[in-house]
């Protein structure tokens, strides 16, 4: 069980909230998550789009927009060659339609994911050839193509590299390291050595609308405003879709990003992202139904994402592309039927997985290798993230390929996972990735080498494999008010590296519990507070380990008790998260337990 942590960060919290125009408890919050400076609280709270960094930060970018300003007066046909998921799509996106608008010849091309696998390969640049294309720009790849990228220098084919990715590197006998960089035109990756850029962590699409910025800054084409309608207004929301869909830290910039991304989705002039909220009940018509982080990571991504994991992610690009409403619905449609079958198949092979995990000797390992040769090889790293949730460590998720194994990795934070892969690269075919995600190809006879290999590299100690779980502060349910839920809401956009924030409530009295949802995956609870008022709860864990645990501790007649509304009821200290929740226009507390014990 994972260990429950308040945290104790000190400082002045009165003088913050009086200072800012915050609460003690928001101020608390915001120095939990390490905002300790005036002006980065400034920013935190207040930060707007004129704090964006300038693209011209980024190495490597004066050069690539140079190039392509030339082959724009020059007429010359450019391909994008992105990836096939929400980022790569949104990358691709984003460079098609801002070169169009710089009256480039340009179009697209995204890898299929079983015919192709990740990136840019010999035969997008063949293609590309055989095409006539004169420009090849990668998005969300092309860091780690080095041969593929030779390929198309030897034919005379222009190549301007936008990743996000980490640069390959070799180890040298001093402990050093050698970054081998693809021999490209131009090269804009905030990770490779020697760049300035002041935030690291942003995602391929970002690193795209960047250089979409930079060349209309050098054409005198209009920038971007807090409240403009044109075309880089459009582009940044699929920046911030990206941003939250590829788990990039909500911090700094990206927050920036994604809290005004949210914002002009509200009314969003794109018809094709339009039809996806309608199709999933979330077009944002009302305030019921404000679009949040949780959106974009949960509903809208994976639907983008079904289309390249079991068709192709042209759809969704075609989808991001249409222009009439009556063409959109039916396209986003078909994407919301691809991930519905995508969560069943999902649902099984965790199950697989888990029996695997829990019936073998692979329940010791500290980081878990798992071989499903029958999974669809586009939902390892789903399977792989589910199995990271449940047992806390590293785990790869291999699947049997047309071509070898492939394989998908999810970490932890403890743990990064492309430097560990990096130490057994001999065993690949072909990998890549970052700290806590990665992709890789290899032979089949290789996998237990490499699952023996990776662990007994594995320097992660008994404590490091054990989920600590931070609470904000130890706040009786009785404090909680409309306005401090609603205050909260300034810290949005949540995700990673800016959580929800949860509190803890000791010995919580549970009186009853109900069953709810189709496959009944939602428990809600009526608990009473210290004066015996009563409140709502919800639950949207697992609901067999919560009835487990309950029976460990109070008995199967106390269970029953529960269900039934009968008996005294139990106690159990738990970490919630308050919300409001609006029903026919009726607003009403709810709170939603995290974690339980």
């Amino acid at each position: 069980m994972a260990k429950w942590f308040v945290a104790a960060k000190r400082a002045d919290f009165n003088e913050i909230g009086k200072e800012f125009g915050i609460s003690p408890v928001v101020a608390r919050i915001i120095r939990n998550r390490d905002v300790v400076e005036k002006e980065q609280i400034r920013k935190y709270l207040y930060g707007g789009l004129e704090e964006l960094y300038a693209p011209s930060l980024l190495k490597g970018m004066g050069e690539a927009a140079a190039i392509l300003l030339d082959k724009i007066r020059e007429k010359k046909p450019i391909r994008i060659i992105g990836d096939y998921d929400v980022d790569g799509v949104c990358s691709t996106f984003i460079l098609q339609k801002g070169l169009a608008y710089c009256r480039a010849r340009v179009d697209t091309a995204i890898p299929h994911r079983l015919r192709d696998g990740y990136g840019l390969n010999e035969h997008l640049v063949e293609e590309a050839l055989a095409d006539g294309i004169d420009t090849i720009v990668t998005c969300d790849n092309g860091i780690a193509a080095a041969p593929q990228i030779a390929l198309a220098k030897k034919h005379n084919i222009t190549v301007v590299v936008t990743d996000h990715h980490e640069v390959p590197y070799e180890e040298e006998r001093d402990g050093g390291r050698r970054y081998l960089l693809p021999p490209a035109d131009a090269v804009v990756d905030p990770k490779q050595p020697g760049c300035p850029y002041p935030f690291k962590e942003i995602c391929g699409a970002v690193v795209a609308f960047k250089l979409v910025q930079e060349l209309f800054a050098m054409l005198g084409l209009p920038g971007l405003e807090a409240n403009g309608r044109g075309v880089l207004e459009e582009l940044l929301e699929f920046a911030a879709l990206a941003t939250v869909c590829d788990v990039m830290t909500l911090q700094d910039e990206n927050r920036i990003l994604v809290k005004y991304g949210l914002a002009m989705m509200q009314n969003s002039q794109n018809v094709g992202l339009r039809a996806l909220m309608e199709v999933n009940g979330i077009l944002p018509d009302n305030r019921e139904k404000k679009l949040s982080a949780f959106h974009l990571g949960f509903v809208i991504g994976p639907c983008m994402n079904a289309s390249g994991r079991l068709d192709s992610a042209t759809r969704a690009l075609e989808l991001l592309g249409s222009t009439d409403w009556e063409e959109a619905v039916p396209r986003a449609a078909f994407l919301k039927q691809l991930n519905d079958s995508r969560k069943e198949m999902t649902e099984n092979f965790v199950r697989e997985a888990a029996a695997m995990v829990e019936n073998s000797g692979l329940a010791k390992d500290r980081v878990l290798v798992v071989f499903l040769p029958d999974c669809h090889e586009s939902i390892a790293g789903i399977i792989a993230g589910r199995l990271r949730e449940r047992y806390y460590k590293p785990v790869f998720v291999l699947t049997r390929g047309e071509e070898g194994v492939k394989g998908s990795g999810r970490s932890i934070e403890t743990y990064h996972m492309y430097e560990e892969m990096t130490k057994c690269s001999h065993l690949f075919t072909r990998y890549g990735g970052h700290k806590m995600a990665a992709g890789l190809s290899m032979r089949e006879e290789d996998v237990e080498a490499f699952r023996r290999e990776i662990n007994g590299l594995c320097m992660l100690t008994r404590e490091d494999l054990e989920e600590h779980i931070l609470i904000d502060a130890a706040m009786p349910i009785s404090y909680v008010t409309f306005g401090l839920v609603e205050e909260l809401e300034c810290l949005q956009p949540f995700g990673t590296g800016n959580p929800k924030p949860v509190f803890a409530h000791r010995d919580l009295l549970f009186l009853s519990a109900k069953i709810l949802g189709k496959s009944g995956n939602a428990i809600r609870f009526t608990v009473a507070d210290e004066g015996q008022k009563r409140w709502e709860m919800m639950y949207f864990g697992d609901r067999i380990a919560f009835e487990d645990y309950v029976v460990s501790k109070y008995g199967q007649k106390e269970l029953g008790n529960l269900y039934e509304g009968r008996g005294e009821g139990v106690r159990l200290h738990v970490i919630y998260d308050p919300g409001i929740h609006i029903w026919q226009g009726n607003a009403r507390l709810q709170l939603i337990m995290r974690y339980y014990q």
